[in-house]
Parts: C-alpha cells; structure tokens; sequence
C-alpha cells in the first residue's frame, strides 16, 4: 500500500472510548429505533471504516456504536411479553436469580423461565421476570429451582419529572415482564440452591451469626454488595451525607482485593523460585491480580463498577503478556471500550457513567509527580469528585449534598481503608476460621458504628443536602462546562467565574405562573391521585398518592420527587379530599419530606393536624380564587361522598378537582352551587368510575380538558367508556396517567390552554407506546 503521509490513529484508545461513547448515546436518545436492516447496515458499514479507514475512522466508529446500540436495542425489547399474555395465569419453571429481597408484605426475586405452557413456551423460556410473592413466602434460595403459577404483564412503571424510569431500568437489565406468584399452596421447589449467589447468599448468612443485631447490614453491603439489610432511613442519611457510593462496591473495592491477590501470587515466587522458570513472576503476579478481581467481582454480583476494574486489570495483564506499556489513560479507554462493547445498554445506567467519569476526572487533576501526600491526595481526590461529579448527580438524581465533601474526608479513608478491608478479609477468613474471620467482622461492624453515630446527626442538619429541580441539556451542559473550568491547572484566568456556570441547575425548566395565571399538574401515581395547583408564588396539593403496607408508597417514591423536580421548595397548603388509601396513602411521607403550612381534610376525618375544608370557605392567592364547594359544616363523613371539592379560579377560567364525588353528591351540587360547577379543567370525579359524572353533571361542568388519575390496566377498568362517551359528548378532551403519564396544563390570562405530557415530550424508545 502507498504511503498517503497520513499517519493511521490506533484502532482502540482514549479517543475511540469518546468516540464510541458519543455514538451510543446519542442512538438511544432516539424516541423509535430505526428498521433492523438499518442498524445491521449502520454497524457493518462502521466497522469496516474503523478498523480500515484513515480519514474516516471517527466517522466509523460513531456509525458502528450508533448501529450496535439499535441492534441491542431491538433485541432488548423483543424480550418483552407478549401483551396477548399479560393478565393471564401461567405455570412455568425457572431458577431464581441474584438475592432475592424479603420485605414485610412481599418478597421480591428475578426468575429466569426455564419451561412454560406450550403456547407461552417461545415468548418466555430464557427470558428473566420480576415477581413478587406477597404473604409469607417460603425460602427462596439464590439459584434455586421452582414450579410456580405467575400472573405477569409487560414492564411498565410511571412517568414523572425526576421520577425513577422503571421501562428503562427493565430494558437495561432485559426484563421481560413484572408479576406476581399466584396461589402459594401450588408453589413446588424442584431444586436446591447453587452457583454464585448462592454462596454469596450463604456468606451473607455467616455474617449475620457472627456480627449480631443490624451492625451486619453495612459489613454484609460492603463485602457482598447485599444491601438487602438497609432500611430507607439508612440510603436517606447516605444521600444527605454523599456516603452513597462508599456503600456500593466500587472499582476500588475490586482493587484491593486484586493487589492483595497480586501480592499474593508474589510471596509464593518468592517461596518457589522455580515459578518463575514455568512463568515469569510478573505475569504470575498480574494473573493472581485478575483472578482474585474477577472472584471478588462475581461475589459482588458483577455491578459495573466492578466490571470496569476487572477490564482494565485485564488490560494491564494484557500490555504485561504482550511486553507492551500502557498508561492508566489506555487501561480505562480499553475497559470502556469493553463495556460498551458488550453492552451499549450500559449507558442507560447512572452507574456507567459516574463510574468512568469519577476515574477519568481524578486520573486528569491529581498530581502525577510520584510524591506520596496521602492526607493532601485525599482531600484533593475528594474535591475533584465533589465538584466534578456534580452535573451528574444532579442529572440523575435531583440533588446535591452540601455536606458530602467534609463528611467524606473522614468517610473515605474509614471506609476505604478500615471498614471495607477488614469485612473482605473477614468474609473470606470465616468459613475456613471462624474465631479470626469473626473478630474481623465484628472489627469492621464496630468500626462503621462508630463513624454512623457521627454521621446521622450531620444528615439531620437543614441544608446537609437539597433538591434541586430537573435541570434543562442547556443547564446541564453549562454545568459540565463550569466544572471542566474549575477544574483546569493553575494559572488559567477566571476560574473565580466557573461557579456561575452551575446557577442555571438551580432554575426549574418551566418559568412559575404570571399573576392570575394557574398551573396544573396531575401527578402519575398509578391507580390513586395527586395534583399540584400553583400561582405566582404559591404551591397547593391535592391528595398525596396511594400506599400499600409493606410496599411502595407513591408519595414517596412519585410525589416528593415531582415536587423537588418542579423547583417547589414549600406547600403553601395541602388538601385531602378524602382519606381512602389511593388518595391519602401517601400523606405522611409528603408531610415529612416536605411539610405544608396548612392541612386541610373533610369535617370528622380524623386527619392529625388537619383544618376542616367546608363549603363556602375560600382565599386568594396572586389574583386567583379558591373556594370549597363541598361537604358543608354539618355533613357526616361518609368517605368518598365527602371529598372535599374545590374551585380554582384565575383569570382564564376555572378549574375543579371534585374528589371521588358520586353522583349523589354531584346532584347535590348541582341543586346548591350550580353557578360554580362550570369549569375549563376538570379532574373527573372518582378516576372516571360508572359511579360518577352524570350525564347532567358532565353538561353542567362542560369542561374543556377532563384529567382522569388511573393506574394502567388497572383491575377496575376505569375510566368507564360510558363516562368516556359522556365526556366526549361535550367536547371535552380526556388525558389519563396511564397513557400520558405526569400532565402538565397552564391556564393562561389570555384563556390560553398550554399543556405538557411526559410520555410525550419525553418519549424513548423504551417507552411503552401511548395508547
């Protein structure tokens, strides 16, 4: 071949990663993937220009990651069930997967389906489900094997700002359905436990017998990555605190270990020189090193964190075999590489991405001169994550810990180098010794008790952490700009500036409401209701969401992260309407995490703390009315038919949130407040149910937008067609949860009616499709 006097970039490095990197995510960022032969081409066409091409190399490896992220992509969602199977009983056969997570009303465990019914058999065997055994489950043994009769349905989850995006996290981990065990007395085990989470599950056992009481739950988390024991008070002191990603298992949990193996493989040349005739004893040493990361990384359960140290020890194996040097830029450009190589998916994660991103900013801004500070390199490696990590955990997770980096100045070597070796050394050396490897874990329980007392009063100081609002791209790419600044060497001019780049994370992503202006906000809470009401300068809600004992509490788990996303900072008021479970379930979690100025709940509720909503009661707030139509003072509680009904009205028009009024109650109205029916945005009475919205209630209200709050395929088929006919009859425009998840509506001055629905404007190609 001619010598063109263009030198040919290598194939794999730092570049390539970034390259790669770019096109994979920006291919799944897409709302629809493209037809299969597309991508087939995309990544066939890009492979041969990355490895052959000169000046098309980037273009190569971009159109090859674009490519093979579809293709993944489209394999991913071929896993799925078949909606003709959603709903039905099956009986099928599988294995449990990973450590299933007892609870108090239910236990949660992964079954990978190993046989099923002839007509479900090709949609299901191979494919690994999520279940749910609610009762006293029996023991469940980590690989495991079980006959059992499930009912499931395709993975589908709620759409809310700053809410968790379950379609994506099923998609990611090739979930093909959720469900539940269906009559318990028909379970059979086949099989006994076995492989790797077995024993990860029976270490886990021994740690409990040796360490007694709760101090086993952060031994057995750090040693195991079990983090079945820690309770919901527990991740909230971590966040507040930013101890978080010191209780995962991280890279350099992994590293530890593979340097103790290294060292080991190490004494034993030393014991017998004639090794080092057979192999040379630094590659014996590197292979000790991997082996021992790829043990440590299976009992671990793989997380990627793991998976990134044990690619780039294997990369350093591999310049060692080859007796070739490469740097630690090389090593982590190889391992990113082999992640995205085996699964683009990855990306989907935040764990990818804080992972790469935290080793590649310290490996950029730590000092290279050899010299060994460690109490300086630790403040120094703590202050390059603070600050560059900072867009990120904001992206992903809505907050910030203002405590985070003192705590883990004293977090991080405790931790580090104290707690987490000591509990690895005694998870390995108590089956072999139980007196020494008990005394161990006993060590490393006694030592994280004793940084946990003075922890937990930290994370109870007002602004040890806050919320902040779902930031924009814009904010977010102003924010990696103002880090990557702040961050740059000495001498460079203007770092003083680089904090102003970060204040656009502060501003929520839709301007407040104009003076008389109201927007309205339907909470996707699956089969319950939660709406938030605001003016100018003031927050109103309406019930908080459903809870089940023992189970999800959805003014936790969707509520409070809407509202922190929302950029609202205080509950002016708070309205029950009622106090039946799908409305009132989750008052106390909102109360705790973000308390209202004023309660509000029906006469005779028996609401802690509540004021009486009654008829005729009303205020004004930036130039828009609210008043209760509904219960009067003397009316008896009777549940749903004493919802408190409330109209809001601003300078466009009115709207009306009616509780789960039947139609007694809406015929009452109509003979007593007629004049205050008529509304443009109705939240329908009773989540659109047979019992309510009359046909002269709906005439009477005529609204132009009716929201209906309502779990998908939920068991009461709500909304009833009949009411949907009634509805449309009128003119009215219906938007449920279920299809459209978290709505957004603006009644404008001008009578203007602006709406945002998040399945919509947030549309992935995971998504479920909108119906």
């Amino acid at each position: 071949m001619p010598w063109t006097g263009i030198p040919r970039p290598a194939p794999f490095g730092p570049a390539v990663a970034v390259a790669l990197l770019l096109g994979t995510g920006s291919a799944l960022a897409l709302p629809a993937l493209p037809h299969v032969a597309v991508a087939f081409a995309c990544a066939a066409a890009g492979a041969l220009a990355w490895w052959r091409g000169r000046r098309t190399r980037w273009f190569g490896v971009l159109l090859f990651a674009a490519g093979w992220a579809w293709l993944h992509g489209d394999a991913a969602l071929a896993l799925r069930l078949p909606q003709e199977l959603a709903g039905q009983d099956l009986r099928v056969e599988g294995r449990i997967l990973g450590l299933p997570a007892p609870g108090d009303a239910s236990t949660r465990f992964d079954l990978r389906i190993l046989s099923a019914p002839p007509g479900a058999a090709q949609a299901l065997v191979g494919r690994r489900v999520r279940l749910g055994w609610y009762g006293a489950a029996p023991t469940l043994e980590p690989g495991s094997r079980w006959a059992l009769t499930v009912r499931l349905r395709r993975p589908r989850g709620s759409q809310n700002p700053g809410g968790f995006d379950f379609e994506r996290h099923a998609l990611e981990r090739r979930l093909a359905a959720t469900g539940y065990v269906r009559d318990a007395d028909a379970a059979r085990r086949l099989a006994a436990g076995g492989g790797v989470d077995a024993l990860r599950d029976r270490l886990a056992v021994r740690i409990v017998a040796a360490v007694p009481g709760e101090a086993s739950r952060f031994v057995r988390a750090l040693a195991l990555a079990d983090t079945r024991g820690l309770e919901d008070g527990d991740w909230d002191v971590l966040r507040a605190t930013g101890l978080t990603h010191l209780i995962a298992i991280s890279g350099f949990h992994v590293g530890v270990v593979a340097g103790f193996g290294a060292l080991l493989i190490g004494g034993l040349y030393r014991l017998l020189p004639g090794l080092g005739r057979r192999l040379p004893r630094p590659q014996g040493a590197a292979w000790g090193a991997l082996a021992f990361a790829v043990a440590y990384a299976a009992l671990a359960g793989f997380g990627l964190p793991t998976v990134r140290t044990v690619l780039m020890i294997a990369a350093a194996l591999a310049t060692v075999l080859l007796r070739r040097t490469a740097g630690p830029w090389q090593s982590l450009a190889l391992a990113a590489i082999g992640v995205l190589l085996a699964d683009p998916l990855a990306v989907l994660g935040a764990g990818f991405w804080l992972s790469f991103a935290g080793v590649a900013w310290l490996m950029w801004c730590l000092p290279r001169d050899g010299r060994r500070r460690w109490l300086r390199e630790i403040a120094g490696a703590q202050g390059v994550a603070t600050i560059a990590l900072l867009p990120l955990t904001v992206w992903f997770f809505g907050q910030a810990s203002i405590a985070g980096p003192l705590v883990n100045l004293v977090g991080i070597p405790v931790i580090s180098l104290g707690v987490t070796p000591l509990a690895i050394a005694g998870t390995l050396l108590e089956p072999a010794w139980h007196a020494g490897g008990a005394a161990l874990l006993r060590l490393a329980a006694w030592t994280m008790a004793r940084l946990w007392q003075g922890v937990e009063p930290v994370a109870g100081w007002n602004g040890a952490f806050v919320w902040l609002p779902e930031p924009t791209p814009v904010a977010f790419a102003f924010a990696l700009a103002g880090a990557f600044w702040l961050l740059l060497p000495r001498g460079v001019p203007g770092k003083w500036l680089a904090p102003l780049l970060w204040l656009p994370l502060l501003l929520p992503a839709r301007s407040p409401p104009a003076a008389g202006e109201v927007d309205v906000a339907l909470i996707d809470v699956g089969q319950g209701l939660s709406v938030l009401v605001r003016t100018r300068t003031h927050a109103l809600l309406v019930d908080a969401g459903p809870a089940w004992p023992g189970g999800l509490d959805m003014g936790e788990a969707a509520v409070l992260p809407t509202l922190h996303a929302l950029g609202v900072r205080r509950l002016d008021a708070l309205v029950l309407s009622h106090t039946d479970g799908d409305h009132a379930g989750g008052l106390a979690a909102v109360r705790a995490g973000l308390p209202p100025a004023r309660l509000l709940a029906p006469p005779d509720a028996a609401v802690a703390g509540a004021a009486a909503c009654v008829a005729g009661q009303g205020w004004q707030w930036d130039g828009v009315h609210f008043g209760f139509l509904h219960p009067p003072p003397d009316f008896p509680y009777l549940g749903n038919e004493s919802s408190c009904v409330l109209r809001v009205e601003g300078a466009g028009g009115a709207v009306l949130l009616p509780g789960d009024i039947g139609r007694q109650i809406e015929a009452r109205l109509l003979r007593e407040r007629p004049e205050g029916l008529p509304a443009r945005i109705l939240v329908v009475p009773h989540h659109g149910s047979g019992g309510s919205s009359s046909e002269a209630f709906v005439r009477a209200v005529a609204p132009e937008l009716g929201l209906i709050g309502v779990g998908h395929g939920n068991r009461f088929g709500m909304p009833r067609p009949e009411v949907v006919a009634r509805y449309r009859a009128v003119g009215t425009t219906l938007l449920t949860t279920a299809e459209e998840g978290f709505v957004e509506v603006r009644l404008g001055t001008d009578g203007s009616l602006r709406e945002a629905r998040r399945r919509r404007s947030h549309r992935r190609f995971w998504h479920e499709t909108v119906r």
